[in-house]
């Protein structure tokens, strides 16, 4: 029978090109990938790679096994995933990242569907960045991201990417901050305090690009990664933030914002992560379902 550890040294070396490598990240030796390569090859009777310059090129053979070799993983990876959530014993544990720079109230409206469904879940959140929460996701402690980005095209972490929704963009501030910065939306802005997320989020260069094209200038008199930090400052008067439209409403509630303006011009997309090859998970496939109600409700 083919061995599971035959495949894994192979997919490593397919993917890293060379056997060096290889055998850097999976801290063994040259040889001994090179021998296992060479039994998996004998077992299946076909050569897997061809020798191009310094590197190793996969043969039509090698990226049949290839594409089946993911797909195995990936079944493995569910296996891992579902022991971990514990549905042999019937308590479902769902591990969620969020990256910092997300909106507690939009994680939490995100989130909240997975409580609604009357299972028996414990719900595990995590923050931090998102690098670091991808990383993660791919060693199976987590079983979702929620984030502002994607996965990246040709990166190192297979994966899937679930667009939950997206949102315009409003500029909100303390009411004493609006009073002194009054007039028409956006020129109000012009040389006024602002608030700037952190340049892990995507919408830091979406919003420091359309201030520049605006020639607004304003004063960035902070600069934040941890979201609920920044809506607190804001709260004290600091200075102007951008939030997704959707929760302008709910943020200038719970801070004692109002609203300033709309950039339509900027749009905020949400998405949730995953390294399942499908959704079986019923909590997150109920987040899956359900996100959509946020931002169309919020429009």
């Amino acid at each position: 029978m083919i061995n599971y550890k035959h495949l894994q040294y192979f997919h490593v070396v397919a993917t890293t090109g060379t056997v060096a490598r290889a055998a850097q990240q999976l801290h063994v030796s040259a040889q001994a990938i090179s021998t296992q390569l060479q039994v998996l090859e004998s077992q299946l009777g076909e050569e897997l790679f061809r020798k191009k310059g310094r590197l190793l090129e996969l043969t039509e053979a090698g990226k049949i096994v290839l594409q089946y070799a993911e797909q195995i993983f990936s079944i493995g990876n569910e296996l891992e995933q579902a022991i971990r959530r514990g549905v042999f014993t019937g308590a479902e544990t769902l591990r969620v990242g969020i990256c910092d720079v997300i909106p507690k109230a939009m994680a939490f409206r995100l989130l909240q569907p997975a409580r609604e469904a009357g299972l028996a879940m414990r719900l595990v959140c995590r923050e931090g960045r998102f690098a670091d929460l991808v990383q993660d996701l791919s060693a199976h402690r987590l079983d979702l991201v929620i984030s502002d980005q994607g996965l990246p095209p040709g990166g190192t972490v297979r994966g899937h990417t679930h667009l939950l929704g997206s949102s315009a963009v409003a500029v909100v501030g303390h009411p004493e901050l609006c009073g002194a910065w009054q007039g028409t939306f956006p020129q109000r802005l012009k040389g006024a305090p602002f608030l700037m997320p952190g340049q892990d989020a995507t919408l830091h260069s979406q919003l420091k690009g359309w201030l520049e094209s605006q020639r607004l200038r304003p004063i960035v008199v902070g600069e934040f990664d941890d979201g609920a930090l920044l809506m607190s400052f804001a709260g004290a008067g600091a200075g102007f933030i951008a939030v997704p439209a959707v929760l302008a409403d709910a943020v200038c509630a719970q801070y004692g914002l109002e609203r300033a303006g709309t950039v339509e011009a900027i749009v905020e997309q949400f998405y949730a992560v995953t390294v399942e090859r499908r959704v079986d998970h019923p909590a997150l496939q109920r987040i899956l379902d359900r996100a959509d109600e946020l931002f169309v409700a919020g429009a």
